[in-house]
């Protein structure tokens, strides 16, 4: 798994950088990929002076859902959720699951999307974004905590691994698929099903049309960000470590995007 920084340790200036992606993304934790950056010296504090203007404004989230509210999903049959273990009370947090995922996902392509052009040396001149007054909505609620890849049994890892993809040798699981492990039925489920959908035309045609739109709304954004208070990156020497972090999470955001509301619809309908 890709090194991460927890939430719980960390202090400063992070800290307060966490508590902003919190409040802004309007869910109840820090993605991975913004605790990746925080264990690199420097760069998520980089990032986030860089970029912030243009999630403080609510301009790069905003596109971010528009663009995954307009997407055409591919369907999972409902599913038998007595034979997968899930309980009647389960269905709504499980639900809040794969919407926290669906809410959060666009808006790391975001935040990636903007942080690449800076990576490619790019850098905004823009004015920003200061009469612009925008309020997130509300946070979703906090959900289970994410299942230890160690301490789950064989199956289970079987299921995780089939759901994760790689990243310079190491296995990399999004997190979506950790926390539902909490019911390893449904995770064997999901291992047995996914992987056919996520080959399935209707997936590649809604992925396409996610990164399109994604990309399209960072060339408009990118160059209204004020110019840069440090210009150069933290360390040149980690812009490859990054770049490949970026592309994990340019291949895993869109899956969490489609499939969030893939296994949020399906288990609502019961077969």
């Amino acid at each position: 798994m890709l090194a991460e920084l927890a939430e719980d340790a960390a202090k400063g200036e992070i800290a307060g950088i966490y508590g902003e992606i919190r409040r802004l993304w309007a869910v109840p934790y820090v993605s991975s990929l913004q605790r990746h950056l925080a264990t690199r010296p420097g760069w998520l504090e980089w990032a986030w002076s860089a970029l912030g203007p243009a999630f403080l404004s609510g301009t790069a989230q905003t596109a971010g859902w528009r663009v995954a509210a307009d997407l055409e999903l591919p369907r999972m049959a409902p599913m038998n959720r007595s034979a997968l273990g899930v309980a009647a009370g389960d269905v709504q947090i499980i639900q809040d699951i794969c919407a926290s995922f669906v809410r959060v996902a666009p808006v790391n392509l975001m935040f990636a999307g903007l942080l690449r052009r800076l990576l490619d040396d790019q850098r905004p001149v823009g004015s920003g974004w200061t009469a612009i007054d925008w309020s997130p909505p509300a946070a979703l609620p906090v959900l289970p905590a994410l299942v230890d890849m160690g301490a789950v049994d064989q199956t289970s890892r079987a299921a995780l691994l089939r759901l994760g993809t790689d990243v310079d040798g190491t296995p990399f699981v999004p997190g979506l698929y950790r926390i539902l492990a909490k019911w390893p039925a449904l995770l064997s489920h999901l291992g047995e099903t996914l992987p056919a959908i996520a080959a399935a035309r209707e997936t590649d045609v809604a992925r396409s049309a996610l990164l399109q739109g994604i990309d399209s709304a960072v060339a408009q954004i990118f160059p209204q960000l004020p110019a840069l208070k440090e210009p150069a990156s933290p360390s040149h020497d980690d812009h490859t470590a990054v770049l490949a972090a970026l592309n994990t999470y340019r291949r895993t955001s869109p899956e969490m995007v489609i499939f969030g509301q893939v296994i949020g619809n399906a288990i609502n309908s019961q077969s």
